[in-house]
């Protein structure tokens, strides 16, 4: 069965960790040959920018148990190939323990020419983000659309944060991921575009200063995508866990859905210093304090926040039946902790050991306890 919603697909990138030391580990193109005994695989598997991560990808779904089964199915895959070759796979947005060392980078031409472009900065994408496609009857509707769930984005990098930690540290922030992936050139809160001409006219205009060489590296918190006919959501962290995911991608193609249902109706339009500081806020706090209402502009408590979202997505997860699954989500987030509050308490209550087993998936870490068993708060 069919959900009555847009159809949609979500990519999840991974982190790989060496088992004995809970480092990131340049293994991809070894877990890819590990993963060929894997029949859940198939082509699913890819690599990323650096070497130390993965990247999956569901097939198309059109409910959220779907997409949840794919998941589940994907990070087993994963997880027995990465231990064939001696690493573990980490869902975190960011690395929470690093040697310092430059991790390799995956040899194709585009990321060896950001690599010759960006240096440091390439150096330091140890981050993993989840991604969400939803499907759009045409470009118009999908600049539309971006428009229209753009005031929002700020909420989705909170209830998404999944990234505190970074090289032993604790940042101090809910998602890091946000931070470092906020220094390429085109990032953060996409542009206000009522429909495609004004999406491809902002699109073009970047691409003429040659500061960036394609539209893949339209950072955007959200776009159009240029592969599918999709409006892809990048603004969370990877999650913790599959449920943590199906939450988000369904909220985020609820989103989507009420602002095609809303058609011609105009939405409204912050500022772009606006946007960039509820998503710096966003990134910073998470849900453990305010947030900025993208009603007022103005600080409201994050779970006020949250409901209004809830709220004005509510006759969408209604007509999709995910009313239920995506507020108990959103309501587990909100109380029992994101990702970022949850690895906050594993490192305080068990060290490097209890945060690598929190983020990691495919069996106990072999990493033993120590004096030196913790993070850096």
């Amino acid at each position: 069965m069919r959900s009555p919603g847009p159809t949609f697909g979500v990519e999840e990138e991974y982190l790989l960790l060496d088992a004995d030391t809970g480092l990131p580990a340049p293994r991809a193109r070894a877990v890819q040959a590990a993963a060929d005994p894997e029949p859940a695989l198939g082509d699913e598997l890819d690599t990323e920018l650096l070497q130390a991560q993965v990247e999956v990808a569901t097939p198309v779904c059109g409910r959220l148990d779907e997409a949840v089964a794919h998941l589940e199915r994907l990070r087993g895959a994963v997880a027995r190939a990465a231990a064939r070759v001696g690493c573990r796979v980490a869902a975190t947005g960011g690395a929470p323990l690093s040697t310092g060392l430059a991790m390799p980078v995956t040899p194709q031409p585009r990321y060896l020419e950001m690599r010759a472009d960006a240096a440091r900065l390439v150096d330091e994408q140890l981050i993993n983000g989840m991604h969400v496609h939803i499907a759009v009857p045409d470009r118009d509707a999908g600049a539309a659309a971006l428009a229209a769930i753009r005031p929002w984005l700020p909420v989705v990098v909170a209830l998404g944060g999944n990234s505190p930690f970074w090289d032993g540290r604790d940042t101090g922030f809910a998602s890091w991921r946000t931070v470092v992936f906020g220094r390429w050139p085109v990032s953060g809160s996409p542009p206000y575009t009522p429909d495609a001409d004004s999406y491809e006219q902002r699109a073009d205009a970047v691409l003429a200063t040659g500061v960036i060489p394609d539209r893949h590296q339209l950072y955007w918190h959200a776009r159009l995508s240029e592969s599918y006919p999709t409006l892809e959501v990048r603004a969370p962290d990877v999650q913790l866990d599959a449920e943590s995911a199906v939450t988000l991608a369904g909220l985020c193609r609820a989103l989507v859905a009420t602002a095609l249902a809303d058609g011609d109706r105009r939405p409204p339009n912050p500022p772009a210093d606006v946007m960039q500081a509820a998503s710096w806020h966003a990134a910073r706090h998470g849900v453990a304090g305010d947030l900025v209402d993208p009603r007022t502009g103005k600080p409201a408590k994050a779970a006020e926040v949250a409901e209004a979202l809830l709220e004005h997505v509510a006759p969408a997860l209604a007509e999709t039946g995910d009313t239920e699954r995506v507020t108990g989500g959103v309501d587990r987030m909100l109380h029992g902790g994101t990702g970022a509050e949850r690895q906050r308490q594993a490192a305080g209550e068990g060290g490097v050991s209890g945060l690598v087993d929190l983020i990691s998936f495919g069996g106990p870490s072999r990493l033993g306890g120590g004096e030196n068993d913790e993070v850096q708060r």
